[in-house]
């Protein structure tokens, strides 16, 4: 019967150390066997620990004495041979953008390229290390923002952030958004062959809700279903804040109800009372950070059994605006 003999105080140390921190899974189990062998474990002990067969231990006894330490470690080189070059690989990541949606066309591609025959395995594998991943993709706005304007924007938003983190300001930020009975349908796990159901119902209804944010996930909101014009947002602003304690910079889109003679007319009025209206330059929602939280609402927090009927939509639309801060919360950081 074969064991592992004659290590040292310092090789036990090492041992342990690298069992216990060694990122690699596998360095972790040969450091881990060695340490049992020299502890009297027997070979067939060994083998039912690790679920390997005789020859992976004995293997690992050979590297052991062949190289110590060492031996733990794969040699380069070792392991199955990639398919594809770095090359290759670029240029299925880039087939890959051309069909997000299915792999089927870049498999062809590969095969007729370079007469290689893969799986869908392999090239998610290899887009999955070029930083790419399967997720939801978005609905793009209508156009593009002018790129002097919008830098210059966003930098005077990193700076109102900055005084907010200093004290010296309030910064919220102003939108509307609608609901429905027409369901954004998630991703979520289900039984292959299955697939879960989310009610989905014709309505004439449509929950309109008006909500003020800031980064801290304190939210003032509005809900109806009348249509929310410039009025609205008016009484809201003037309602929301009557009083302010310092500056305050509420930052909106340029919708028609945010540039409208009625709300022109307030600013002034506004500016007096330290509020001051911040406007986004057009085709820039991603500036708009409340723009996460009806993301959030609609594809992460309404529960599939919300949809069930109207009245139970917007009480769960309601619930969840009431209870956003507390148990629904927001990592704006």
């Amino acid at each position: 019967m074969r064991y592992i003999k004659g290590l040292t105080t310092e090789n036990l140390k090492i041992l342990e150390r690298i069992y216990r921190e060694s990122k690699y899974y596998q360095v972790r189990q040969r450091a881990h066997c060695i340490r049992l062998s020299y502890e009297g474990h027997k070979i067939s002990e060994l083998m039912r620990i690790f679920a390997v067969s005789r020859n992976t231990i004995y293997n690992w006894f050979n590297n052991w004495d062949k190289f110590s330490l060492a031996g733990l470690y794969n040699e380069k080189g070792r392991g199955r041979k990639s398919l594809f070059n770095s090359q290759q690989k670029a240029q299925v990541k880039i087939w890959a953008k051309e069909e997000p949606r299915q792999l089927n066309p870049v498999l062809e591609k590969v095969e007729k390229e370079w007469g290689i025959q893969t799986s869908k395995k392999t090239v998610k594998r290899i887009l999955t290390t070029l930083r790419m991943s399967w997720h939801r993709m978005r609905k793009a706005v209508g156009g593009q923002p002018n790129p002097e304007e919008y830098q210059q924007k966003k930098a005077q938003l990193e700076e109102f952030k900055q005084l907010e983190d200093e004290g010296k300001i309030d910064l919220y930020y102003l939108d509307e958004v609608g609901f429905n009975l027409i369901p954004c349908v998630p991703y979520g796990w289900q039984n292959v062959g299955e697939y879960l159901a989310i009610q989905s119902r014709h309505s004439r209804h449509r929950l309109n809700v008006l909500g003020i944010m800031n980064r801290q996930n304190h939210l003032e909101s509005y809900v109806s279903i009348q249509t929310i014009n410039s009025d609205v947002v008016i009484a809201c602003i003037d309602a929301f804040f009557p009083t302010v304690n310092k500056p305050t910079v509420i930052v909106v889109d340029q919708s028609s109800i945010h540039t409208s003679d009625a709300i022109l007319n307030k600013l002034e009025e506004w500016s007096e009372r330290q509020i001051t209206i911040f406007e986004l330059p057009t085709y820039s929602p991603q500036l708009n950070l409340i723009e996460i939280l009806w993301r959030f609402i609609k594809y992460e927090w309404l529960k599939i059994d919300a949809y069930a009927t109207w009245e139970t939509f917007v009480a769960s639309v309601e619930k969840i605006l009431r209870e956003f801060g507390e148990k629904y919360t927001i990592n704006f950081v």
